[in-house]
């Protein structure tokens, strides 16, 4: 006859704690989206139809004016570029070990959305702060953005910057006799 097994209740092993380099990789997430708050209202300072403190043409300070409507945008393209490169020129002495993809992918997903969050807080700023755009002409016509592609721009930037400066790494090595 067989005898009865014993089972016994599976211990489980305590999850491994989170090390300090883990949560460091988090930080490439969390720090562009709180940039996007700052570039957000850099956006709405800048740009025409906002505060327009780069240009301080009269001409283009109302937001309805679709001649405002170019120069806005490029304002926030060169914002998202310029953090996109800042994040790159950042991020290039922390790509080493194997912790190297998931500290790229955060910072790729962080760009998009410090992008996303810029957008969205220069659009608040331009609701609160600008002038009320004449609502016989429609929502389209006050403090938007007229190209979504330039949400693309920081994260596009940061993948340019991360690819050159890692081609420049691998083409300055010297090779091997």
């Amino acid at each position: 006859m067989t005898e009865p097994s014993v089972s016994l209740p599976s211990v489980s092993e305590p999850a491994p704690a989170r090390g300090p380099r883990q949560l460091r990789d988090v930080f490439w997430l969390a720090l562009p989206a709180a940039l996007g708050v700052v570039l957000g209202v850099l956006w709405w300072l800048l740009a025409p139809g906002g505060l327009n403190l780069l240009s301080g043409n009269p001409d283009l300070a109302n937001p309805a004016d679709p001649e405002s409507w170019l120069p806005r945008d490029l304002v926030l393209a060169a914002l998202m570029l310029l953090a996109g490169c800042a994040t790159g020129l950042a991020l290039d002495g922390k790509l080493q070990g194997t912790d190297a993809p998931r500290r790229l992918a955060f910072a790729l997903v962080g760009g998009a959305a410090g992008a996303v969050v810029a957008w969205l807080v220069g659009l608040l700023a331009g609701q609160s702060w600008s002038q009320a755009p004449d609502p016989a002409l429609g929502a389209g016509y006050g403090f938007t953005l007229r190209s979504y592609a330039v949400l693309v721009l920081w994260p596009g930037a940061l993948a340019f910057v991360t690819f050159v400066l890692a081609l420049f790494g691998v083409l300055s090595k010297k090779p091997v006799k």
